[in-house]
């Protein structure tokens, strides 16, 4: 063969290996796990992955990591815009002894976890926790046994919704917002049960709304602001909290009740250092140790 001809050939033949390797590498919009699914598989449907972990890699951007059947997912660790989506929280998390779900995306990516189900047994550390990214949308969620269900800490200017989601048994917070020193927090949630943890809600830095919700049994304090924070909370019940029911501490916190009951907790509504407490006269404050009272009532327009 001539020169010319074996160029040639070694030229084609490249051309082929770089596509094959191209093609092997090619990651897939919709992905599958399963229980019974390997992660050596191309996570199909036919051929479902294992883990989280193993599917996120051959998930693109914006896609889609869907859930077969009921299993344990293990932890995952998300860089990008993604979807995990399990039905009736199929796609089960134990999370011992360190973080479920921790998001560290970039700044216009959005992630969704739809029907996870994120345990921690008792030694957890967070559920879920976000350092980075655009949106983070948890739905129709149950989180337990850790530290903090939702830790929200963005470095930059990040959204959180929760809907349909219950977060129980945590020893520090069910949710926590505290924006980084240059970032900013806007949660919202609605219809959400945080239960028998520490704090129910406690917003360090940033704003938190939240709406036909029930924040329970907390051994410290139901709903809290602190530093510059505030936290709107409308038709949802505050009861049998061990501390406080509501407080607000600190010169730049504030709580704005509308439609809400206070009730059965040490204290009802508590202020601290300068904190305010603002009620539109419509609340059920009532049935606590000490009720208290608000900084100042509104009158509905």
């Amino acid at each position: 063969m001539s020169r010319f001809g074996s160029s040639k050939a070694l030229l084609v033949f490249s051309i082929f290996i770089l596509i094959f390797t191209s093609a092997a590498h090619a990651q897939a919009t919709r992905t599958w796990v399963s229980g019974v699914g390997d992660d050596a598989n191309p996570c199909s449907r036919t051929a479902p992955c294992k883990t989280f972990a193993g599917a996120i890699s051959k998930t693109a951007a914006k896609g889609v990591i869907n859930v077969l059947d009921p299993g344990g997912f293990g932890a995952v660790t998300i860089t990008k815009a993604i979807t995990i989506e399990g039905p009736e929280k199929w796609g089960g998390i134990l999370n011992a002894l360190t973080s479920g779900v921790i998001v560290n995306a970039g700044a216009t990516d959005v992630v969704n976890l739809r029907g996870l189900s994120i345990d921690g047994a008792g030694s957890g550390v967070n559920g879920v926790r976000f350092l980075a990214g655009a949106k983070l949308l948890v739905e129709d969620c149950y989180i337990a046994g850790g530290a903090t269900g939702i830790d929200f800490e963005p470095s930059a200017a990040s959204k959180l919704t929760v809907i349909d989601t219950t977060i129980n048994n945590m020893s520090a917070n069910a949710v926590l917002i505290q924006a980084g020193a240059s970032g900013s927090a806007s949660a919202s949630l609605q219809r959400v049960n945080l239960t028998n943890s520490a704090f129910g809600i406690k917003v360090a830095k940033g704003t938190a709304s939240i709406a036909d919700s029930t924040v329970s049994g907390s051994t410290t304090t139901g709903v809290r602001a602190e530093g510059a924070s505030r936290i709107n909370l409308d038709n949802t019940l505050v009861s049998d909290s061990v501390g406080g029911g509501v407080v607000a501490q600190g010169a730049t916190a504030s709580v704005v009740l509308s439609r809400s009951t206070i009730t059965n907790n040490a204290s009802g509504l508590s202020v601290f250092f300068g904190g305010t407490i603002v009620s539109f006269g419509n609340n059920r404050i009532a049935g606590n140790t000490t009720d208290g009272s608000p900084s100042s009532t509104l009158v509905e327009h």
